[in-house]
């Protein structure tokens, strides 16, 4: 019997493929798992061209969530993927039980990720998208995103280059998603972490923080304890779903 459904979304420059070893732990206690390669990236390269934008790949997790009819799930982005389902959840707000951002972006209305950049950062990503005609950026290697040694060889092997678009595009969002029954920011205390939300959110009761002690890639580096977290935030309460179904 199915317990919950997870959707997990990857980061910049990944796939699907990033989380295999949280799905395996979670679908053998019986939840469905879905992991989708958004547009250009990883299986999907092949369609990498210069119009995939933010709003291509939210479209792609829409998609996942329409014909696989989910509803009542939880929904995870990795990193970039912090602005994919920031997107989602204001699109289909009712559906969402639970959102976990595993250190990611947390977009307010009009910002994009391009604005959270310094201007060497920017300088490197321009230079890097240069092979691309600027329509897409090289992967960093692993140790950008500070993974495990004994990881790099496998995550630089499977890194795509990542649309520019999606990176400079800003978010539209309509809808106030504190209606969403839990609201999980999970810090990677590692190098490479996403220092920018973690002390604002850390204080802030609408959310629940947690942290693990790798890398930014957490998924990959820390599969049990992110496998762990995520079924955690699949206990809503029958309370909470009865409230979370109230009209506006």
């Amino acid at each position: 019997m199915k317990v919950a459904d997870f959707v997990l979304v990857h980061g910049a420059w990944h796939g699907g493929w990033c989380y295999d070893l949280v799905a395996k732990r979670l679908r053998s206690e019986g939840h469905e798992v879905y992991t989708p390669t958004l547009t250009g990236l990883g299986e999907r390269s092949h369609l990498l061209d210069d119009k995939i934008d933010l709003n291509t790949h939210i479209q792609d997790v829409l998609n996942v969530i329409r014909w696989q009819d989910l509803d009542r799930f939880v929904l995870c982005g990795h990193s970039y993927g912090g602005m994919i389902i920031t997107g989602v959840a204001d699109a289909v707000p009712e559906r969402v039980t639970s959102l976990v951002y595993l250190d990611a972006y947390v977009p307010k209305d009009g910002e994009a990720i391009w604005d959270y950049m310094g201007d060497e950062r920017r300088k490197v990503l321009l230079r890097d998208a240069e092979p691309y005609r600027g329509h897409a950026v090289a992967a960093p290697p692993p140790s950008h995103f500070g993974v495990d040694p004994r990881n790099q060889a496998w995550v630089a092997d499977k890194m795509t280059p990542q649309p520019m678009l999606t990176l400079t595009q800003p978010i539209r969002l309509r809808t106030d998603q504190s209606r969403i029954g839990k609201r999980i920011y999970v810090f990677a205390k590692g190098p490479s972490s996403m220092e920018g939300w973690y002390p604002e959110l850390k204080t802030d009761p609408a959310w629940e923080v947690l942290a693990t002690e790798c890398g930014h890639d957490q998924m990959v580096d820390a599969p049990d304890q992110v496998a762990e977290i995520l079924s955690r935030a699949a206990r809503v309460t029958k309370e909470q779903q009865k409230d979370l179904r109230k009209p506006e």
